[in-house]
């Protein structure tokens, strides 16, 4: 079974960068014996900067020199096959989704880490990304990927940077209205919600949300679940 831990986003209020995740990776990795191995990043939603820079600033963050990006492998492929732990960064999702099937890398990323040889970890982009599609995801289609189709590791959609209602001035859909149009077309779906300063943990087919902040599921028509923080469903 996949074991996954998929964060809101890479900051929490005012925290640095990847400061708030930091504990709860190293507990993740701790937790499956992969404290000291190395780490597969894969950077390809980060548009806004060079997949050396985002190598550097994940590097930086977490304080390993053993987070290596997947851009540095002349066979992506067998970086994938050979990994252990899979982290994937935040940016633009459709980006993501768009380059993983240019290099043909789902079917890879998934049957490593569906046969639990290796643990995924992402965030904002990385995490919807573990859904079953980016259909949910809060970001513009700057490309258009061969599919909406994702990794299907977490068998339900994602939805991160979760913020309930309206911001004052602003006339557009909130987020829970843009989510009720998904779940209108796609009745038998659910939609887990994650807050910042919170994760997804999802071990053996168990959730836990982890992290500061409840999270919740959507399901038609716009009932509300609410996953309450270090409780398992």
């Amino acid at each position: 079974m996949s074991q996954l831990l998929l964060f809101s986003a890479s900051g929490y209020k005012d925290t640095g960068y990847l400061v708030h995740t930091r504990e709860y990776i190293a507990e993740f990795l701790k937790e499956n014996n992969l404290e000291n191995e190395d780490i597969l990043f894969i950077p390809f939603a980060g548009i806004r900067r060079t997949n050396d820079e985002y190598e550097q600033k994940v590097q930086e963050a977490l304080n390993k020199t053993n987070v290596k990006s997947i851009h540095r492998f002349e066979n992506m492929k067998e970086a994938v096959r050979s990994a252990k732990v899979i982290l994937v960064g935040g940016g633009n999702s459709f980006a993501l989704l768009n380059s993983l099937y240019k290099h043909d890398l789902l079917k890879e990323i998934y049957d490593r880490v569906n046969s639990n040889e290796a643990v995924y970890i992402g965030w904002s982009a990385g995490s919807n990304l573990a859904g079953n599609t980016i259909m949910t995801t809060n970001d513009m289609p700057i490309v258009e990927p061969e599919s909406f189709k994702a990794l299907g590791l977490f068998p339900y959609q994602i939805n991160p940077h979760f913020i309930s209602g309206k911001i004052p001035g602003h006339n557009g859909e909130s987020r829970e209205e843009r989510l009720q149009e998904y779940l209108i077309v796609n009745q038998e779906d659910k939609v887990y919600c994650i807050p910042e300063g919170s994760a997804i943990k999802y071990v053996n087919g168990k959730v836990k949300i982890i992290g500061h902040n409840d999270a919740f599921i959507l399901t038609y028509p716009m009932q509300q679940q609410i996953l309450e923080l270090n409780k398992e469903y």
